[in-house]
């Protein structure tokens, strides 16, 4: 069994509590806007676009596919930038043991791995053979998703998964679309499962002024999840929108929110009850 990975990050501390390995998944079902990771959207066309503005040499056609030489490669991220399909000629595929080879690298150093993406549940039977092998080796497990999976229909994967950080993109079903170009009624029915099965590990919310309610996200999410902390301690995330690495058909129209309206965000999360909440 394989997944495409995109990358693999060996210490990470913005990807759940203390340091850990961050493993990213290729493929997602969301096409946010102010996605900061577009080359994790979708699978390689083999087009050969990217080979021709690589400027190392490090991408190559061979019988109709692009070929990645990562000997060579400078991770200028010219390929990305050149791909018009939102994906990467980078991404390996790999077993989860031989993800696990790259992790057991750096278990003196971390607490646990977090499985993230593009959409990391797309890759389900993957998923639930790489967290058994990491639970059973001492280390905590943690997804990040976008909440398109109805974790309630799968007790298997949640017997191997310690929490959940998931995201949350707007809250009106208007909004979500605008943002995904997705509904988000399964994003709501996993906030309230996971929050009542102690699963909820974080709630994240990118703030773009203008693009959707923000306010209303934070409170009605928040509302939802505060009686169920004892259960499970969990953080608000709130996150600043930065335009490093977003589409640059999108960058010309999304703004930074001011760091008076992100505080005002957080005031908000905490007056629904949320005792974490910071602001990144």
């Amino acid at each position: 069994m394989k997944a495409l990975v995109n990358k693999i990050i060996p210490f990470s501390s913005v990807d759940g509590p203390g340091n850990r390995t961050a493993i990213f998944l290729q493929g997602c079902n969301f096409n946010c806007l102010y996605c900061h990771n577009p080359e994790t959207i979708n699978q390689c066309v083999n087009c050969g676009q990217c080979v021709t503005v690589c400027p190392v040499g490090a991408l190559s056609m061979q019988e109709g596919k692009v070929c990645y030489d990562h000997t060579k490669c400078v991770f200028c991220d010219a390929c990305f930038k050149q791909c018009p399909n939102s994906s990467s000629p980078r991404v390996r595929s790999l077993t989860p043991e031989e993800v696990m080879v790259e992790v057991r690298k750096n278990v003196p150093f971390i607490r646990g791995i977090t499985v993230s993406g593009g959409e990391c549940t797309r890759w389900r039977d993957f998923l639930v053979e790489l967290l058994s092998i990491a639970k059973a080796e001492g280390l905590s497990t943690l997804l990040d998703s976008n909440g398109s999976y109805d974790f309630s229909a799968d007790p298997e994967l949640l017997a191997v998964t310690d929490g959940v950080m998931l995201d949350i993109k707007a809250w009106t079903s208007e909004d979500h679309k605008a943002v995904t170009g997705v509904d988000n009624t399964q994003v709501r029915a996993n906030l309230e499962f996971l929050a009542q099965a102690g699963k909820l590990e974080e709630l994240r919310t990118v703030v773009v002024p203008g693009l959707f309610d923000a306010e209303t996200a934070v409170r009605e999410s928040s509302a939802v999840a505060a009686p169920w902390q004892d259960k499970h301690p969990m953080r608000y995330k709130i996150i600043c929108y930065r335009p490093m690495g977003v589409r640059e058909s999108e960058k010309e129209r999304l703004q930074q929110p001011t760091a008076e309206y992100l505080q005002q965000l957080a005031d908000l999360a905490r007056g629904q009850g949320i005792r974490d909440v910071v602001i990144t």
